[in-house]
């Protein structure tokens, strides 16, 4: 998709949690994906943290940074399969105020061109909570680098046109401003 390569370049702040496990820093690849294609991109890594695959766990990270100024984007790596400990959806999509269904499809779209049908292993998910944009990615270095490269690196570029999740932040916590709607 074309840049307006007139308009500039506006950093975002993003979050990096990884859910797993068995893995910590020195050992996760999907992680250390996101982070190189971020600063690669000239975002800022507000920053990271690894996870057990508990709810309470995910959930607590997540509203943690959903929660801070310094906070734009959250990602999450691992736990969206079927097994018994994968959980990361269950507790990520309670904290959505508004989901984004096309997330999902786009990302199987692009992943079913790299590997098929085992694409629907994957409960990839992605909303808006408290202003901020979240995005539930599965744990392998390979869906991380095809859910940036194809969604969210142009997506979180204001340059990108025809529109671009950047350009609508301001507006996303619109609700709270305005209150309930009398009726």
């Amino acid at each position: 998709m074309p840049l307006d390569e007139t308009l500039p370049f506006i950093p975002v702040r993003i979050a990096v949690l990884t859910v797993s496990d068995t893995r910590d820093l020195t050992q996760d690849k999907s992680g250390d994906t996101l982070v190189a294609r971020i600063e690669a991109a000239g975002h800022h890594l507000a920053d990271r943290a690894i996870v057990r695959d508990e709810v309470a766990a995910i959930r607590a990270a997540v509203q943690g940074w959903i929660a801070r100024e310094d906070v734009d984007v959250v990602i999450t790596t691992g736990g969206t399969g079927f097994t018994g400990r994968d959980v990361t959806p269950e507790a990520v999509e309670p904290l959505f105020e508004k989901r984004m269904e096309g997330f999902s499809a786009i990302f199987h779209r692009i992943s079913y061109d790299k590997i098929g049908t085992s694409t629907l292993q994957s409960r990839a998910t992605a909303g808006v909570a408290g202003a901020t944009y979240v995005f539930v990615l599965p744990g392998s270095p390979g869906a991380c680098k095809d859910a940036w490269d194809g969604i969210l690196g142009p997506q979180l570029d204001y340059r990108h046109r025809p529109c671009n999740f950047v350009e609508i932040m301001p507006r996303l916590d619109e609700h709270l401003k305005r209150g309930k709607l009398k009726g």
